[in-house]
């Protein structure tokens, strides 16, 4: 790990998976992170044209919406993961399954500014929440989906998670050149 406490996670923090999503997170400060893209998904989400709302790149994926709330279930799930871990939970915490979630959220009944601002709050919790944990919070290990997670890394995670979404949204939804 670098970084101090709440630099990058080391490899044992995290099941090998989610390290595609820790990749992707190239700021040192993970806190910045989070609240530099909380603007950004903001940002992103406004300038979103409501008619292609349910606009699918190809047949059988996700539409606009359900990848938006998607973001938003993945933010509460694992806000919820760090919480449990953060506390000292001993349990094994359960994993999800991404396209049930998607297919029981009614997702495409709900306006994108609606998810835009869900999401917006809901980044803004998991910022305070991370910033009111403790130094000691951050190291913590617990096991989420029978693999072992930090504090850190699920942090680091979400900052991934999110980034690689709103990739996905401009690429292969929007066909937006970066």
């Amino acid at each position: 790990m670098d970084g101090g406490v709440r630099g990058r996670p080391a490899a044992a923090e995290f099941d090998p998976y989610y390290g595609r999503y820790i990749d992707r997170v190239v700021a040192p400060d993970i806190l910045a992170a989070l609240r530099n893209q909380r603007a950004e998904i903001a940002s992103f989400i406004s300038e979103l044209d409501p008619t292609i709302a349910d606009h699918r790149y190809a047949p059988g994926k996700w539409t606009i919406r359900q990848v938006l709330n998607h973001v938003c279930d993945t933010e509460r799930i694992f806000g919820a993961r760090a919480l449990s871990v953060a506390r000292g939970e001993r349990q094994p915490l359960p994993g999800f399954d991404e396209n049930a979630y998607a297919d029981m959220s009614a997702a495409d009944r709900r306006a994108l500014a609606a998810l835009g601002r869900e999401l917006d709050q809901l980044r803004g919790a998991t910022i305070e929440m991370f910033e009111a944990f403790e130094e000691d919070a951050w190291g913590r290990i617990g096991n989420a989906n029978g693999s072992p997670v930090s504090v850190r890394a699920i942090a680091w995670i979400l900052a991934g998670h999110a980034d690689h979404h709103l990739n996905v949204l401009r690429d292969r939804y929007l066909e937006v050149d970066e």
